[in-house]
């Protein structure tokens, strides 16, 4: 990064950093909005750490994948396997220690096998994201060890949006990027009266190649080009779905289908492309001011269909499919003296296959079922929460079906994890409060970790499992403090984790030919095997080792001018926003970096808001991450500098708005790469951070 972007980011996060004296000694109730995830008693004040986005700050967010959209939030980054598959990682945790919801429900898919799948879900069609921090899996299971992400529509409407008269209401979107060539619409109706409800929505996204600040060499039609666009980056998605409620005294029932396409290319190849489907079926209910011992029930159940096929050059390839069933049941005792809480039943069963030459995980079928809860005690200085977890986990191989493929082993295991957590929240005053959650975690190891074996492309490895793992183990410890005045506000969270069996993918001293050949001779080291003349890949191994993290996120608002600010002032306001988190990953076995850790990163923005007008400016900044693996590459540090504008008018029919915004990216179009993407150290240079980007549209609710 040039100097003078490392003086201007320093610069503009130390203005974010501090609060005046008068400000700190205003007094506020401390407020904070209700959060669904981590949440089962419906408090206005979470133990665990967690962020939500919706509205505006969700539109201005908003990428192509649920990864990028999210990544810059404290604590959250992404796995950045160019723009078209990104997953979040969360406090350095990714794959299948980060659970994927939708509604609070499974979504089932394979974007934790391989960072070129994506996650069949568009954030242009969602209502809000929320996003919780540390162990989630008391609740949602030991894929939730690092975190959840939970992914809220309106698809099955769980109130009465209007009277008897009845009505419609819906929001549309439209915008156009010039970084990609991009077009995007959306269109979300909802119609009903105090009896019923009806939901339809509909979205599309085009995208062209991504615009980057270098050249990179792309492959096509067997020449080579040179482009300032990453190479086989453009995609074709949409979706849409259909859902009501009927509502009842105290309740609700409601079901939906939801349909997800998206054609895309996969970066690290330039001419493969995925063509993904997804079919999801839910159906979910509440009956609430039950008498007895049980005073509310809820329920939840769904089915998705997923597939996607990969395609060389036009021509089928591999095969994966992903089909399965998540069930969710709670209910809701009634409060004796202080203590209330929930109990629950949960499970899911999924069956995957990948046939083609490419399958490096054996078809399997996975059932899991538990039981759980979760208990809050009220006391005069804040609550204590406790909760317990039990599973029991059930993996099966099946092989192949294909006679040639002999390389996958049909076997099962069985796995009991058990979770147990507790927390507390204390307000030391109006305007302070103190967090502390203390959590053991199991996780069972899942299908490939087990069975692999085989040549993976995506990782330029070929990995192999162990049917010997045991269950992963980890104890977590997150405190946190929290201050509100007014506008004003700070956070802070310091987590550690210490994990006895941490699954990783690590590096052997053993190598494959693409036609799995093992220690092929390689007597002039040109990574070609000289009898066979197939590429030699290095052998990856999923091991259980010790493994340590640790970490510091913090985040505040500081109002300068406007109600309640530094200096009062008519008519507009004048906010910083500053954000600033690091993590340390250890291999405690070796003393090495564990891979694909973000750095030390600090942002802020300005944000002034007059009547209907809003303008940010800010900017995120990466410092260099050297603290990686023998093999892996490290990245530099780099600012990206935003802008955004916003103005909101009436549409001239009743209750209608129209909101038009504005945003730059990227603004001097920085070369970047991302820490946390595997492409950084397996395809570099094919995948930088984009380039300058403007993008501009209108939201519209009525």
């Amino acid at each position: 990064m040039k100097p003078n972007s490392l003086g201007a980011a320093a610069s503009l996060f130390a203005l974010t950093s501090f609060g005046s004296p008068a400000a700190m000694a205003q007094n506020a109730p401390t407020l904070q909005e209700i959060t669904v995830t981590g949440n089962p008693l419906g408090a206005t004040e979470m133990i665990a750490p967690a962020t939500g986005l919706a509205g505006t700050n969700l539109l201005l967010r908003s990428q192509s994948t649920l990864g990028e959209t999210l990544n810059g939030l404290p604590g959250v980054s992404s796995t950045y396997f160019g723009p078209n598959a990104s997953r979040p990682v969360i406090r350095g945790l990714d794959g299948d220690r980060i659970r994927v919801l939708q509604n609070s429900g499974a979504s089932i898919d394979a974007s934790a096998l391989s960072f070129d799948h994506a996650v069949p879900m568009d954030p242009i069609s969602v209502d809000r994201v929320e996003v919780l921090r540390g162990p989630g899996a008391l609740l949602y299971g030991g894929s939730a060890v690092g975190g959840v992400v939970n992914v809220l529509d309106h698809r099955i409407p769980r109130e009465a949006l209007f009277d008897a008269a009845g009505g419609v209401s819906g929001r549309a979107n439209a915008s156009a990027a010039s970084g990609n060539r991009e077009g995007a619409a959306a269109l979300s109706l909802e119609s009903g009266n105090q009896r019923f409800a009806l939901h339809a929505d509909v979205f599309s996204r085009d995208t062209g190649d991504v615009r980057v600040p270098r050249l990179l060499a792309c492959e096509q039609g067997g020449g080579m080009t040179l482009r300032r666009r990453i190479c086989n980056s453009a995609s074709d998605t949409r979706g849409g779905a259909l859902g009501g409620s009927v509502f009842f005294d105290h309740g609700y029932l409601g079901a939906s289908v939801a349909r997800f396409e998206s054609d895309y290319g996969t970066v690290a190849e330039d001419e493969v492309t995925i063509g993904m489907r997804s079919t999801r079926y839910a159906l979910e209910g509440e009956k609430r001011n039950l008498g007895g011992l049980i005073t509310a029930v809820k329920g939840q159940f769904s089915h998705t269909n997923y597939r996607h096929t990969e395609f060389e050059a036009g021509a089928p390839g591999t095969l994966f499919a992903n089909q399965g069933n998540d069930y969710r049941f709670e209910a809701r005792h009634r409060q004796w003296g202080a203590l209330e809480g929930v109990w629950g039943l949960q499970g899911e069963t999924t069956r995957f296959s990948a046939d083609g030459a490419e399958a490096f995980a054996p078809f399997s079928r996975t059932r899991q079922d538990a039981l759980f809860a979760y208990e809050e005690l009220g006391t005069r200085w804040g609550k204590l929460s406790f909760g317990a977890r039990v599973e029991s986990v059930r993996v099966k191989s099946l092989g192949n079906p294909d006679p040639t493929v002999t390389r996958f082993t049909p076997g099962e295991r069985d796995f009991t994890p058990a979770s147990y957590s507790m927390g507390s929240l204390v307000n030391l005053a109006p305007t302070w409060q103190l967090t502390g959650n203390l959590a053991v975690t199991q996780r069972a190891p899942k299908d490939y970790e087990l069975f692999a074996n085989g040549l993976h492309i995506a990782t330029a490895a070929f990995e192999t499992g162990d049917a010997n793992l045991k269950k992963e183990r980890s104890a977590s410890l997150d405190i946190g403090a929290a201050w509100k005045s007014g506008p004003h506000k700070l956070t802070v969270n310091a987590y550690a984790s210490r994990f006895r069996n941490y699954i990783a993918l690590t590096r052997t001293a053993n190598s494959f030919g693409a036609d799995g050949e093992p220690n092929p001779v390689d007597a002039d080291a040109d990574g070609v095997a000289d009898g066979s003349g197939e590429d030699i890949f290095a052998e990856f191994a999923y091991r259980g080792v010790r493994a340590r993290f640790a970490g510091l996120e913090a985040s505040g608002v500081v109002r300068l001018q406007g109600p309640g600010g530094w200096q009062a002032s008519a008519g507009y306001s004048l906010d910083w926003e500053w954000r600033a988190d690091v993590v340390r990953a250890t291999n405690r076995d070796t003393g090495e970096p564990l891979p694909r850790i973000a750095p030390l990163r600090l942002g802020a923005t300005l944000v002034w808001t007059q009547g209907p007008w809003s303008v940010r400016g800010g900017v995120d900044y990466a410092a260099a991450q050297n603290r990686v693996p023998s093999g892996d590459r490290a990245t530099g540090d780099h600012a990206l500098f935003n802008l955004a504008a916003t103005w909101r008018m009436q549409a001239g029919v009743r209750d209608a708005t129209l909101l038009w915004f504005a945003k730059l990216d990227n603004l001097t179009n920085q070369l970047a790469y991302s820490a946390t993407s595997i492409l950084t150290s397996t395809a570099f240079p094919k995948a930088p951070l984009p380039g300058r980007s403007l993008k501009v549209g209108v939201q519209a609710n009525f």
